[in-house]
């Protein structure tokens, strides 16, 4: 099903009105107007117009929703009053598209699973196997209220790495700003002054006045190769798989960051393991799911390859052990686990001593880089103070003298 933007005519009164209608087609969708009493002016497929796009489902508005339906569920209410009751408190336009379109796919017949299936841009792998068995259970609320919890965790846990990277940009950039004025406006009075007095540039201003002169001409050409580096780097990253592959080697070896991105990863891994397993979903199944969301192609490689161990009969503990990327505390809490009966607790607190290890070593982030990025600025600052104003001191001098 799809939704269609509409302007038609009331054939009683004729006034003009516009909405939007659910229907396979557009001429389906004319007919259907036609039907409630509405003569066609125009029938476009949503999201077809000028700009295009049917708006960005964002991780917020999917946790509003799942949280909602979960919350639904568990009061009792069915599957498809939860649904169109979501739909109708849905304020974003690509959520509230999508929630229709599933509410009319499940009316129609289909189970939940299926429905959410033709959407893999919005709902993962996770979701999709948590929401699975969920129905097959009869805990879809729960597994629901798994779901958000999870998102809530995963979107704090990457809001504090970005907000742990802006000090650093804003330093960077004042670094930039100044560095730039300097260059613009300051060198080529310095090189103008010692033309007017007829004398020669120093060594390190020679080669500041250069640069300045390069960057004056060609500052177009600069900013050409510096928006084809980017999207060049962007198109990589996102579009090829090596690309994709080397970005995520240099996040999990990077010095500093790495040992976050690892600890990041390894308790998604953890978290993820304990949702599937607490929700009834096989073990091999879970460990497989749990892989995909660590979402870094490296991480994925190396702990597929205790696929293979469990298949073999060994037991999850067994096949973590010795893995490359893999934190010593997980294979210890799942053996814990595998001997009490309760692996999915035991990852779930691992997962927990992680979460706030990296709680902690963010909050330390800006600390540690800050003294860094001052001995930067400074010596950068530094090199083109004594290529400018230190010229400047010694000609007064030879004047004076």
């Amino acid at each position: 099903m799809k939704r269609f933007d509409y302007k038609a005519k009331e054939k009683k009164t004729g006034k003009l009105v516009k909405g939007n209608i659910q229907a396979e087609n557009e001429q389906t969708a004319g007919r259907l107007l036609i039907e409630q009493g509405y003569i066609p002016q125009s029938v476009t497929e949503e999201g077809t117009g000028i700009f295009g796009g049917k708006g960005h489902i964002s991780t917020k508005d999917r946790i509003m929703f799942t949280r909602q339906l979960s919350t639904l569920i568990g009061a009792g209410l069915p599957l498809a009053t939860s649904l169109r009751t979501v739909a109708e408190q849905t304020q974003t336009k690509a959520m509230k598209s999508v929630v229709e379109d599933i509410l009319a796919k499940v009316e129609s017949g289909k189970t939940l699973y299926d429905s959410f299936s033709e959407y893999p841009d919005t709902f993962n792998g996770v979701y999709l196997a948590l929401i699975k068995a969920g129905e097959t259970s009869g805990t879809l609320d729960l597994a629901l209220k798994r779901l958000a919890d999870q998102e809530e965790k995963d979107a704090a846990m990457l809001s504090k790495i970005r907000g742990a990277l802006v000090y650093p940009g804003i330093i960077l950039g004042v670094i930039i700003a100044v560095l730039a004025f300097m260059m613009i406006m300051v060198v080529p009075q310095v090189k103008g002054l010692y033309e007017d007095m007829g004398q020669e540039l120093p060594e390190l201003t020679k080669i500041l006045v250069a640069i300045s002169d390069f960057f004056g001409a060609f500052w177009w050409l600069v900013l050409i190769i510096l928006i084809a580096i980017c999207g060049g780097i962007y198109y990589a990253v996102k579009k090829t798989p090596a690309g994709r592959k080397i970005a995520d080697t240099i996040k999990i070896n990077v010095p500093l960051f790495g040992g976050l991105f690892k600890k990041l990863y390894v308790s998604r891994f953890a978290r993820t393991t304990e949702m599937m397993l607490a929700t009834g979903v096989p073990m091999l199944d879970s460990v497989k799911i749990a892989i995909e969301a660590t979402s870094n192609v490296v991480i994925e490689e190396e702990y597929n390859k205790s696929l293979d161990i469990i298949k073999g009969g060994k037991a999850l503990s067994e096949s973590l052990k010795d893995r490359k990327y893999m934190l010593p505390l997980v294979p210890q809490m799942a053996s814990i686990g595998e001997e009490s009966g309760k692996i999915d607790e035991m990852l779930g607190k691992a997962a927990t001593v992680y979460e706030n290890e990296l709680d902690e070593q963010i909050n330390n982030i800006s600390t540690m880089i800050e003294p860094v990025l001052m001995v930067i600025m400074a010596g950068l600052i530094g090199v083109v103070i004594g290529g400018t104003l230190l010229p400047i001191y010694s000609l007064v001098n030879s004047i004076a003298a």
